[in-house]
């Protein structure tokens, strides 16, 4: 007998809506991360055999319709999101994947047993649709479940891992996001075992193909409330079958309010900013997407959801209506001083220094030798931050020299780096040269 299928993670926004609520609350400081165990020898986990190639040397780039038009997405949509890339400058400053989430495929498998893609969505089909990809200089990424059945109840992968992973390779995929809905778990073997065991079939599946596909994880979404023990073994064995992961709950919907489009940018931020020990350069953890764009959200919100995003080396996937972006958005999301934050080739995720109820400042070295520093003030009113040099892991120096990555205005401090009046939901990002 199976277990009930899992619920995604975050489709239901009833608790986000609770959380915009209180959301004097949201930065309270989190118990520090724990040392994971070692996953191999978790109890009742499965060995997963090898470690999947290191395919995203960089956090990914890019775009995904989740958020913005769920299961509305056709040919149309697709091609209209990429071709804004293009002509907006996007895919140059680094957003290049294209990928395709829930509902793109028909209902049934074909008598073969192949995915399909839903005929009236994708009359041309996905090989057709990753071939317009690429002549764009795109990447073209594709969504499926390692369950029975996706979370919108589409097929899911289990019981196909291999011939999916060849279908992918046949249409040219990129990249793969795999969703762990409708996990049917044995009785006697447990959870995480049995999503260990799937997630490992699919890894392995994809590497037997001979086309490099970069490897998403929702693993360990569907752990975050399970006990920081469980989560993190999960966090830490999806780091050998794929290339990132997903940690926690959903980014908001498009048609959620501004004010839980607000709290759920912070919640994922919160939580993500504690995994810091369990990133590595090239293994990334991923806070969900990026919602700058006709989403309700103000311009200091846009600007620190990507400060963050990048100050955590997060994947930076846009979900939204690239094709009608207000140009406040666009700049956000085009600013190259803080991509360049996120794409440091050193690949470390910041940590928190410090926090409050309402604020944080983080920390991120940086190739060269500097230090990207931000502020972020979550309160509902203008703040001054501030964190010594020292706490923040510079150098001793006499001065330092300070690159506002927003405005672009330099500079010079002494002992400390001091943001004043910062607003409401607004964040400071400085790069850090000691004199």
């Amino acid at each position: 007998m199976s277990r009930p299928p899992v619920p995604r993670i975050g489709r239901s926004l009833a608790g986000l809506t609770a959380v915009a609520a209180c959301s004097a609350g949201l930065l309270a400081a989190p118990a520090p991360a724990s040392a994971a165990p070692d996953p191999a020898r978790a109890p009742g986990a499965s060995r997963a055999t090898g470690t999947y190639p290191n395919l995203a040397p960089r956090p990914p780039m890019g775009w995904n319709n989740w958020s913005y038009y769920m299961c509305d997405l056709d040919e149309k949509v697709v091609l209209d999101n990429a071709r804004a890339l293009v002509r907006t400058g996007l895919a140059r400053k680094g957003y290049r994947t294209v990928t395709l989430d829930d509902c793109w495929m028909s209902g049934q498998r074909d008598a073969r047993g192949r995915l399909v893609a839903d005929p009236a969505k994708f009359p041309h089909g996905m090989a057709h649709l990753g071939k317009q990809l690429h002549e764009m200089g795109l990447k073209f990424g594709i969504y499926t479940d390692v369950g029975t059945l996706t979370c919108e109840k589409f097929p899911g992968s289990l019981g196909h891992f291999q011939q999916d992973a060849e279908q992918f390779a046949r249409w040219k995929v990129d990249y793969v996001k795999a969703d762990g809905c409708n996990v049917p778990v044995t009785p006697g073997r447990g959870k995480e075992a049995t999503f260990r065991d799937l997630y490992g079939q699919l890894s392995r599946a994809l590497r037997d193909t001979g086309r490099p596909m970069t490897f998403s994880v929702s693993a360990p979404a569907y752990f975050q409330f399970d006990g920081d023990s469980a989560w993190h073994r999960v966090i830490r064995w999806s780091s050998d079958v794929g290339n990132l992961w997903r940690g926690g709950r959903d980014i908001a919907l498009q048609k959620s309010t501004p004010a839980v489009k607000w709290a759920s940018i912070v919640y994922n931020f919160r939580y993500n900013s504690r995994l810091a020990a369990f990133q590595r350069p090239g293994r990334w953890n991923d806070p969900d997407f990026l919602l700058a764009g006709a989403a309700g959200l103000n311009r200091q919100e846009m600007q620190s959801q990507l400060s963050l995003w990048a100050m955590m080396a997060a994947p930076l996937i846009s979900s939204t209506d690239l094709a009608d972006l207000p140009a406040a958005a666009r700049k956000v999301l085009g600013n190259e001083r803080i991509i360049a934050v996120d794409q440091d080739a050193l690949g470390v995720q910041g940590g928190v220094v410090t926090q409050d109820d309402d604020s944080a400042v983080l920390s991120k070295p940086l190739k060269n030798g500097d230090r990207a520093i931000a502020l972020f003030n979550s309160g509902s009113t203008p703040r001054t931050l501030s964190v010594t040099a020292r706490a923040a892991g510079l150098p001793e120096a006499g001065s330092y020299r300070l690159h506002d990555l927003v405005t672009g205005r330099r500079t010079h401090s002494g002992k400390d780096i001091v943001a004043r009046e910062v607003p409401p939901h607004g964040t400071v990002l400085y790069r850090v040269t000691p004199n």
